[in-house]
């Protein structure tokens, strides 16, 4: 069991790395899946984070983006700590109404996402929030996605990277922060 975190002797990326742990052969064989739930369940860590993530935009952003499934809890902590708007991004077939959607490829396979059609007006400036930044496909799907819909995203925002799989470079030319590097 972990014991609750004080923040102010802590950096922000320390919290997150005392927070994480390696869930071994998930969801495949061979995968060391970064699992930050500990650091959902641990109060004073995620408030520290969400505040982090809302300081760094506080002012530039109409909504918040968050990337199913993680992206969910994150991205509508921080959506409500700025007192603005959350919108899902979410797997094909989950939303209801009219959707945009595009399809793109991952290091195993291909997926569909979509975005409700009225999700935000023409110029909205979004914060696209997930938990890790992988290899960068479903990231760089949302930003079309949500330009597609009219949006202009500010930035990406993750709070692990795994930098071995250089996700970064798919969203070259974009603000890019994630709080720990591994």
């Amino acid at each position: 069991m972990r014991r609750a975190v004080s923040t102010e002797q802590q950096s922000i990326a320390q919290v997150v790395s005392d927070h994480l742990r390696d869930i071994p052969d998930f969801p495949e064989p061979g995968v060391a899946f970064k699992d930050f739930t500990p650091l959902l369940s641990d109060g004073a860590a995620l408030g520290a984070v969400v505040r982090d993530i809302a300081d760094r935009y506080r002012g530039r952003v109409d909504h918040i983006v968050g990337i199913e499934a993680r992206g969910f809890i994150l991205g509508a902590a921080v959506a409500y700590e700025l007192g603005i708007g959350f919108v899902p991004v979410r797997k094909a077939g989950k939303l209801p109404g009219e959707t945009l959607g595009v399809e793109y490829d991952l290091e195993y396979g291909s997926a569909h996402i979509e975005v409700h059609a009225d999700a935000f007006v023409a110029g909205a400036h979004v914060l696209v929030i997930d938990d890790v930044l992988a290899t960068g496909g479903t990231a760089e799907a949302t930003c079309t996605l949500l330009e597609r819909a009219g949006a202009e995203v500010v930035a990406f925002e993750a709070v692990i990277e795994l930098g071995f799989l250089e996700g970064r470079a798919k969203l070259a030319g974009r603000e890019v922060h994630t709080i720990l590097t591994v």
